[in-house]
């Protein structure tokens, strides 16, 4: 009898403590007094009667009563289709509980039988009749006492019940929803050129001046899934496909993902001439992604590095160095600290919260780098700086997009340093673009930077959306801030070639240009380039050309802390003010491997910083246009210690994996700088710099200074 139990059970749900469980149907059988219940009133309402019944009529029998016997029975019972009561088996220790148990059922009353879609059906229950008998109301009293004697007493019971919230979570194949999520591409120039031509189509109603971009936006254009899918080798074991394909680790819920990668950057190179026998860069880092949900994402990537460049690039950045004894600040990257005795140690992280609560409104919240124009350099607001915080709010309906962007920056000059606390200041930025037609955009921009000063803090009035309503406030004082104005424009003049171009307008004298003296206060720049996708037919072949030239004193302020800068480091073209300059970019893809090849011309008018000539000529934005100015009219770029700059930047490789696009490159620079005076910042000389590596492409580093 009890080998059998165990085959009994697993048909059927015992119910404990004289409670009785259904095996299936749709609907109880009902007793007269529960009528008009349905679900899970109905059982309990059955469940109590049966009990009730057997409490009232089961008689213990006198030889186990004398016994003062203590047990269980288990009794399988079946509803007729008709009503009835009928028991089918009985499990008990002694013969006389088995007889008993089937004479009361034997006296249960005829019910409504128990129906599955509105058809009376016969159903099996078991019951455990448990000894000394209980009734319902007992069973509940003792329930509820010693709940109450538990939740009163001091003496911790051990809980052996398990949660199965853990277990009951389900998981799905990771199908790569973050390229259809509202994270940020990483921005890399290389990277974006895969499908710069996709998203310049003419008639396509987007706007590339504003990056960097979400991958839903690109999505709509480009499909990257597919595009990585195209390449994907064919690896099925787990190393293999995490090396070759896929993030380290992905996971994909309901309503939520998240990917984790290492990053790295791993280089090892020449410079010639140096006074170090080789260049290196050491990262070591992590990216974790994710969203929540179809309008919230977020991506962080934290960088720990250590590194030493060729001699010009080490140069630059210490002449750039804070205050308090950090030898460097890494241009596009942070104050450095000093690693062992000839290199430098900069960690580094990004970070950025998507919010899009509509098809209108994408809010971000995060720390890295802004980016507006459609070239290599952007005059307006670049990347070529340091990251920093900040809160953007994107706009985008009908043929317009308009972006805000709130940020806080600092200076970190030992002027301003005070009780090694770094000034602060902040900058409010707008740009509103408009597809005018098919083929034309056009875009206007204006920046305001305001300080801490009197304990200003963030001025709230600058969170008015509005353009150009601050900057018409700022320009009746100089010394309440700085504004600078912008204007983009792009022409499509087919699928295969576009022009764009920027125009900034930092300050300006209209009598001063109507007398056509070159006033100093004729402070402007402007940029013209063109774009050539799949040159000469070829596919994925991109050629760019590109000019900017900047007035002396751009980007430079009355007061050096309201200048246009960040950590040292100009917010718009890296190069400051005072310069003209020629760009020729060429960038092909095919599979996995890639090449670019980039040249400079440029020419530059630098300070000569000596004893008999300390003129502010225009280049130095962190010095006041009003100190050391030596001329007020006549003003031309080149002024002062005039220096020619030449570079070429060729770069080839193999694209590893395109989840966190890995790279295995090789690179040369060589850069040719020659001043028409050598002075201890501006030295004459020739660099040729070799580099190999493995790279996670996720950001632009430029080394053309």
């Amino acid at each position: 009898m009890k080998n059998l139990l165990p085959i009994i059970f697993l048909f059927l749900a015992v119910f404990s403590n004289a409670q009785v469980s259904q095996k299936t149907t749709e609907r109880f059988p009902v007793f007269p007094s529960c009528e008009g219940l349905e679900f899970q009133a109905l059982e309990t309402c059955f469940n109590n009667h049966v009990q009730d019944f057997v409490y009232n009529n089961f008689k213990v029998p006198d030889n186990l009563k004398q016994k003062d016997f203590k047990g269980n029975i288990i009794v399988l019972f079946e509803v007729s289709d008709n009503g009835s009561f009928k028991v089918i088996y009985v499990d008990a220790v002694d013969e006389s509980l088995v007889a008993e148990s089937k004479r009361v059922f034997e006296k249960m009353p005829k019910i409504k039988p128990a129906t599955y879609n509105g058809i009376p059906t016969y159903t099996k229950y078991t019951i455990k009749i448990g000894i000394p008998l209980k009734s319902v109301a007992e069973m509940q009293a003792e329930k509820e006492a010693k709940a109450l004697a538990e939740k009163k007493s001091d003496i911790y019971k051990p809980n052996e019940k398990h949660l199965t919230e853990l277990d009951s979570m389900k998981f799905k194949k990771f199908e790569n929803p973050q390229y259809e999520s509202h994270i940020n591409i990483p921005f890399s120039h290389s990277y974006y050129s895969q499908f710069d031509a996709q998203l310049n189509q003419i008639g396509a109603n987007n706007h590339t001046a504003s990056k960097p971009y979400p991958y839903a936006e690109v999505n709509k254009y480009y499909n990257l899934k597919e595009a990585n899918q195209a390449i994907a080798k064919n690896k099925t074991e787990w190393w293999g496909r995490k090396l070759w394909n896929e993030n380290f680790v992905e996971i994909q819920g309901e309503d939520y993902w998240f990917t984790l990668n290492p990053i790295f950057d791993v280089q090892f190179g020449k410079s010639d001439p140096s006074v170090s026998s080789y260049t290196y860069i050491n990262t070591r880092g992590l990216q974790f992604n994710g969203g929540l949900g179809k309008g919230l994402n977020f991506t962080t990537t934290i960088y720990e590095s250590q590194g030493r460049f060729a001699d010009y690039f080490n140069s630059y950045a210490e002449s750039i160095k804070p205050d308090g004894g950090n030898p460097a600040i890494i241009p596009g990257i942070g104050i450095a600290k000093e690693f062992k005795s000839d290199a430098y140690d900069f960690p580094m992280a990004e970070a950025n919260l998507s919010y899009t609560p509509s098809k209108f409104i994408n809010l971000n919240l995060g720390y890295g780098k802004n980016f507006i124009g459609d070239g290599y350099r952007s005059l307006l607001l670049g990347d070529g700086a340091s990251p920093y915080p900040y809160f953007k709010l994107n706009t985008t309906f009908w043929k317009i997009k308009y972006t805000n962007i709130y940020t806080w920056l600092k200076d970190v000059r030992p002027e301003v340093t005070e009780d090694r606390t770094y000034a602060t200041k902040f900058a409010a930025s707008h740009y509103l673009s408009l597809n005018l037609s098919n083929r034309w955009n056009i875009g206007m921009f204006e920046s305001v930077v305001w300080t801490n000063k009197n304990n200003r803090g963030f001025d709230m009035s600058f969170v008015n959306p509005i353009i150009f309503y601050r900057t018409v406030e700022f320009s009746s004082s100089a010394r309440s801030g700085n504004a600078l104005l912008g204007l983009t424009s792009k022409y499509k003049i087919s699928n295969q070639v576009n022009v764009y171009g920027q125009f900034l307008l930092d300050e300006f004298s209209l009598n001063d240009m109507k007398a056509g003296n070159k006033s100093w206060k004729n402070k402007y720049g402007y940029q013209l380039g063109a774009k050539y996708y799949n040159a000469f037919n070829i596919k994925n072949l991109l050629l760019q050309v590109e000019y900017n030239h900047v007035r002396p004193y751009v980007y430079a302020h009355s007061e050096a802390i309201t200048n246009y800068g960040h950590n040292n480091q100009s917010l718009g073209h890296q190069w400051g003010g005072n310069f003209k300059e020629f760009i020729a970019i060429a960038r092909y893809h095919k599979g996995r491997y890639f090449a670019d090849a980039k040249v400079t011309f440029g020419e530059r008018g630098l300070d000569y910083n000596t004893a008999d000539n300390n003129f502010n000529y225009g280049s130095n934005i962190y010095l006041s246009y009003n100190e050391n100015r030596p001329y007020d009219t006549g003003v031309n770029i080149g002024q002062g210690n005039k220096t020619s700059i030449f570079i070429a930047d060729l770069q080839a490789g193999y694209l590893i994996n395109p989840s966190t696009n890995m790279k295995l490159f090789g690179s040369f620079i060589y850069r040719n700088f020659s001043p028409t005076t050598e002075t201890e910042t501006a030295i004459k000389e020739s660099t040729t710099w070799f580099s190999v590596g493995l790279r996670c492409d996720i950001f632009n580093w430029y080394f053309d200074y």
